[in-house]
């Protein structure tokens, strides 16, 4: 069977008040692991959404009495307190602000008594239909809309097929900078949409943490912790394949940041990440 990733998204509420805080459970398995350790933008849509949820405060997800339309997290930032194993996790909200146009709710993600990522979410109505008023230079031009026949998927025979676990239930494909050659910029670029279900934004929110660490390009491999990272909805995704650009400005000795930019299937970016990372040891 193939993993949904709207299974990876399910929310059981199990306590909290309906105003203020609310804890739900969640099961985060094996399917939605880089290696043996949950993936991080896994962590960041799920806490998203449970920010979401309890925001609006109806009984799921699918409904409710304060807010019409429901306020959609429009910014994430996730600080990583520790790497949980697959398995059960629990999500605690607490509301701080219902605002007219802006709300923001802390969650704090826990694996038995470890807090692994406290984030803060700010809610609001995202711009998915207006047409900006100034945008950078086409991203969607450098990135064809579909993969490329010479860019395979992540599955068998691949060399990612072995850690990435997320291509069990997702179309992955990724072309990456092996060595950088003198000036030339670092870009990776990924092709990525579920094998099942419906792109949504919490699945676009997860694709803005998709990249192997950029440090790859300059030799340095292995387990690159993310220490912070901070995503922005920019709009509703529309069904089809994400294209997801992947930049940095500097890798130092130690710290490293990576850019995320995730582009839907009508050229309109939908999610902007920034992180914080650790340089793996030589």
């Amino acid at each position: 069977m193939i993993p949904r990733f709207s299974d990876a998204m399910a929310l059981h509420r199990v306590g909290g008040g309906p105003n203020t805080e609310a804890e739900f459970e969640a099961d985060l398995n094996e399917n939605w692991t880089i290696g043996p350790k949950v993936h991080g933008g896994v962590m960041v849509a799920l806490c998203a959404k449970a920010a979401r949820v309890a925001y609006n405060r109806g009984p799921d997800d699918s409904a409710s009495p304060v807010a019409s339309p429901v306020a959609q997290p429009v910014a994430v930032s996730a600080n990583f307190l520790s790497a949980p194993d697959p398995g059960a996790v629990r999500l605690v909200t607490a509301v701080r602000k219902r605002g007219r146009r802006i709300g923001l709710v802390d969650v704090e993600l826990i694996q038995g008594d470890r807090s692994c990522v406290h984030a803060v979410v700010t809610l609001g109505e995202p711009e998915h239909d207006a047409q900006p008023l100034w945008v950078d230079a086409p991203l969607s031009a450098l990135v064809p809309a579909q993969p490329p026949a010479d860019v395979p998927m992540i599955g068998p025979g691949h060399p990612g097929a072995a850690i990435n676990n997320l291509a069990r239930g997702c179309a992955i494909h990724p072309r990456v900078i092996e060595e950088l050659d003198g000036d030339q910029p670092l870009m990776f670029t990924f092709w990525v949409r579920p094998k099942e279900g419906p792109v949504d934004e919490f699945f676009a929110l997860m694709c803005g943490d998709i990249s192997l660490p950029v440090s790859y390009a300059v030799g340095r491999r292995g387990w690159a912790p993310t220490v912070q990272l901070t995503a922005y909805l920019r709009a509703l995704p529309a069904d089809g394949w994400l294209r997801v650009l992947c930049t940095a400005t500097q890798i130092g000795q130690d710290w490293f940041d990576e850019d995320h930019t995730v582009i839907d299937s009508t050229g309109r970016i939908v999610v902007q990440t920034r992180q914080l990372a650790l340089v793996p040891g030589r």
